[in-house]
């Protein structure tokens, strides 16, 4: 009932909402999370609830990134394990002390042996007596450098099933290296092996260098652990490292930019098809999520590059640390041409002087010039030649370091090379594969 003692409400006052009392207090407004806002129009809106969850987006693409990269590795051990994944057999290997040359000339230095033919035939055998069991074993590797591409290299052996039998596979040879051979699956890999040798038959110019020979299983775990090896394998500054990084040792099976490539393309493969089916998963879309995973293989390469680089750092500060600047120069890798050089010029006249450089190899050309400064050097930057003897004049000086074809006659004062006209010369200075002439 309404109270007529009441005064009427005066014009313009505000009319009292509903459930409130004409002149008594409003109620405190709705604030449940859920309740319906009203817009205009008179329509009104549910708010979304505030406690909504939203699953981050780096999880997802983690975890699709990690299984790419797991599939791409896995799919490389199916293709590249030759027997078991598992296999029973221990690795073997022999160093270059323990082979034996039967045909051609070595020496041993270090741990390496350097082998040359010793007749027109060119061939070259070196063997190493065995005896282990074929089971399990996998390949053979010999560990040669500097194999020119174009010889014919085999691997030889013998067995106790049929020892009179010499069996041969063919070892091909890629950028200085022969190639590891797989016998597993080979009629004549049976019984106890019982001697291995290596054949090389060719144009050898350049010793052959031979750290020894290896016989490995090459199950999954050994692959793998190889693989790895090669990857964080130190690599030391070089002459191009400003411009490239080779990313481990020089030669590698599998590259860990392809790997990573391979699992880059496979999980925007992968996002694309779970994309369809739940687009919520991967808010960055296909093209984000390739985007995220080339720069999740770019870090991971950035990674391996950082760690040599903290490797580099050690070497170079115990190489140089705490050295005068004289020591400093020995020690880098042109520190013995920079010696003889050293010496040579307290043999030269102050004022500059007409002075040929030749060396086989362009680098110690171009360094000599350097060092010789500002003596008016005479070289080659490019190719390994020598001027005629119609270009040398008396007065002149002519510097050779670890350049074949040059020979001096001491008795006669005749210097001569690329069997041209001689020339009369007196030797000044000599050192292991150096000299300084003074052209007569």
């Amino acid at each position: 009932m309404t109270d007529t003692t009441l005064p009427p409400a005066a014009p313009g006052d505000p009319a009292p909402r509903d459930g409130a009392e004409p002149g008594g207090a409003a109620p405190p407004p709705d604030t449940a999370p859920d309740a319906a806002a009203p817009v205009a129009g008179g329509t009104t809106v549910a708010a979304a609830p505030a406690t909504a969850s939203r699953r981050p987006a780096a999880l997802p693409l983690a975890a699709v990134f990690a299984v790419a990269l797991l599939a791409c590795g896995l799919a490389y051990l199916w293709d590249a394990v030759p027997g078991k994944w598992f296999a029973s057999a221990d690795p073997l290997a022999w160093g270059a002390r323990d082979l034996q040359v039967t045909r051609g000339v070595a020496r041993i230095a270090g741990d390496e042996l350097y082998v040359m033919p010793n007749d027109p035939s060119g061939i070259v055998v070196v063997s190493v007596r065995t005896r282990f069991s074929s089971i399990d074993q996998a390949s053979v590797a010999w560990v040669a450098i500097d194999v020119p591409d174009d010889v014919e290299a085999s691997l030889l052996w013998r067995n106790d099933y049929k020892p009179e039998t010499l069996n041969t596979m063919p070892l091909p040879a890629i950028s200085g290296r022969l190639l590891p051979a797989v016998v597993l699956g080979h009629p004549a890999w049976i019984g106890r092996i019982e001697g291995l040798a290596l054949a090389i038959r060719g144009a050898i110019a350049e010793p052959i260098r031979i750290r020894g020979v290896t016989v490995r299983p090459h199950d999954a775990p050994e692959i793998a652990k190889e693989r790895l090896r090669e990857w964080f394998a130190f690599e030391g500054w070089t002459g191009t490292s400003i411009n490239t990084v080779t990313g481990g040792a020089d030669l590698q099976d599998l590259p860990m930019p392809l790997l990573l490539a391979a699992a880059v393309a496979l999980a925007t493969l992968i996002v694309a098809g779970l994309a369809r089916w739940r687009p919520a998963l991967f808010p960055l879309g296909v093209a984000g999520s390739l985007a995220a995973f080339a720069l999740a293989a770019w870090l991971l390469l950035d990674l391996r590059w950082a760690w040599n680089l903290a490797r580099q750092v050690e070497a170079t500060a115990a190489e140089f640390a705490f050295k005068s600047f004289e020591d400093k120069r020995l020690a880098v890798e042109d520190g013995q041409l920079y010696a003889f050089v050293a010496r040579a010029r307290e043999l030269m006249p102050r004022e500059p002087a007409r002075v040929f450089v030749v060396a086989d190899s362009h680098y110690f050309r171009g360094r000599a010039a350097y060092h010789l400064a500002p003596h008016r050097v005479y070289f080659d930057p490019r190719a390994n030649t020598i001027p005629g003897p119609e270009a040398f004049r008396p007065g002149d000086w002519f510097v050779v370091y670890q350049r074949k074809g040059v020979q001096f006659d001491a008795s006669q004062g005749r210097l001569r090379w690329n069997n041209l006209p001689p020339v009369s010369a007196e030797l000044k200075l000599a050192s292991r594969g150096a000299a300084l002439f003074l052209i007569r």
